[in-house]
C-alpha cells in the first residue's frame, strides 16, 4: 500500500512538474519565424523599384526621350541659318543648352514627384513606419538620375542628328556627360526640397520653370555673348549656364581648359551644398 502510495505521488508531481514546463517554457512553432526588418538597401531598392514603375506606366520614360527633341527642334530651326550667316556651327554651339534644358526640364519632374507624395501622405507614411531616414530621399534621386541618363542619351542622338559631334576624344565626352549629369542631381536636390515643401505639383513647376526660362535665354546657350547689350553682358557671362554650356562646348570640340573648367565645377558644387543640407532636411523633418 505504501508502495501504490509513492507511485501515485510520484505521478501527481511528474504531472506537476509538466504542467509547469508547459507554463514556462512556450511551444516552438515548427516552421514558423520572425522575418528580419529590410535593411537600408532593401528599403532603397524597393522604393526605387516602385518609382520606376510608375515611370513606365504614366508614360514618364516617354516624355524623357520626346523631351529632348521638342528642345533641339525649337532651338535649333529658327536659329541655325542666322547663325551660320555669322560663320557658326550652331549644332555644335547648341548642343551644351539643349542638354542643360533636357536636365533642368527632369529636376521639375523631381519637384513634382515630391509634391505628389507629400500630398498624397506617402512622405507622412514612411516616416511612421521602420525605414531609414534618407532612403526615400535617395530612391526619388536614383530616379531623376535615371531619367537624366534616358534623355541625355535621346538629347544626343537628335544632336548627332543635326550635326553635333565629339571631336576631342571619347574622354572628354564622358567628362562632358559627367558634368551634365552632375549639374541634374544638383539641381533636382533644390526641386525635391521646393516640392516636399511646398505640396502643390502645379505651383512648384510654375515656380521652377520661371528661373529655369529667365537664365536660359540670359545665357551664353542660345547666342555667342556679343549677341547682348554691353550693359548686361557681365551677368550673362557669368551666371551659371553660360559657364555650364562654355565648359560643356569646350568637352566637345577642342578639350576643356582649367578657365573654363573652374567656374562649372564650382557653380555646381555650390548648389550641391546649398540644396543637398536643404532636400534632406526637408525629407526628414517632422511636424
Amino acid at each position: 500500500m505504501t508502495s501504490s502510495t509513492n507511485s501515485a505521488a510520484n505521478g501527481l508531481a511528474v504531472s506537476a512538474a509538466s504542467k509547469r514546463a508547459a507554463v514556462t517554457v512556450p511551444a516552438r512553432r515548427i516552421g514558423s519565424h520572425r522575418r528580419p526588418d529590410p535593411n537600408g538597401f532593401q528599403q532603397w531598392l524597393a522604393l526605387t523599384g516602385r518609382s520606376l514603375k510608375t515611370m513606365v506606366k504614366t508614360g514618364e520614360l516617354a516624355v524623357a526621350v520626346i523631351a529632348p527633341l521638342i528642345f533641339t527642334v525649337g532651338f535649333y530651326l529658327p536659329l541655325r541659318f542666322v547663325m551660320k550667316l555669322q560663320g557658326v556651327d550652331y549644332a555644335q554651339f547648341l548642343m551644351p543648352i539643349i542638354v542643360l534644358q533636357a536636365m533642368a526640364f527632369t529636376a521639375i519632374s523631381a519637384s513634382q514627384v515630391a509634391s505628389v507624395e507629400s500630398l498624397l501622405g506617402l512622405t507622412t507614411r514612411l516616416k511612421t513606419m521602420p525605414v531609414a531616414g534618407p532612403v526615400p530621399l535617395l530612391s526619388r534621386m536614383t530616379r531623376a538620375l535615371i531619367r537624366s541618363v534616358i534623355t541625355l542619351v535621346a538629347a544626343l542622338a537628335y544632336g548627332y542628328a543635326i550635326g553635333f559631334r565629339f571631336s576631342a576624344g571619347a574622354a572628354q565626352a564622358a567628362l562632358f556627360c559627367a558634368l551634365a549629369l552632375s549639374i541634374s542631381v544638383a539641381l533636382s536636390l533644390g526641386a525635391d526640397a521646393i516640392g516636399t515643401l511646398a505640396k502643390s505639383p502645379e505651383a512648384t513647376s510654375q515656380a521652377l520653370a520661371l528661373p529655369q526660362l529667365i537664365l536660359g535665354m540670359l545665357s551664353c546657350g542660345f547666342v555667342p555673348e556679343t549677341g547682348f547689350p554691353e550693359w548686361i553682358r557681365p551677368f550673362v557671362r557669368n551666371q551659371p549656364i553660360s559657364q555650364f554650356s562654355f565648359a560643356m562646348r569646350d568637352m566637345a570640340e577642342g578639350g576643356v581648359t582649367s578657365s573654363s573648367l573652374f567656374p562649372a565645377v564650382a557653380w555646381c558644387v555650390g548648389l550641391v551644398v546649398a540644396f543637398a543640407p536643404l532636400a534632406v532636411w526637408a525629407s526628414m523633418r517632422r511636424k
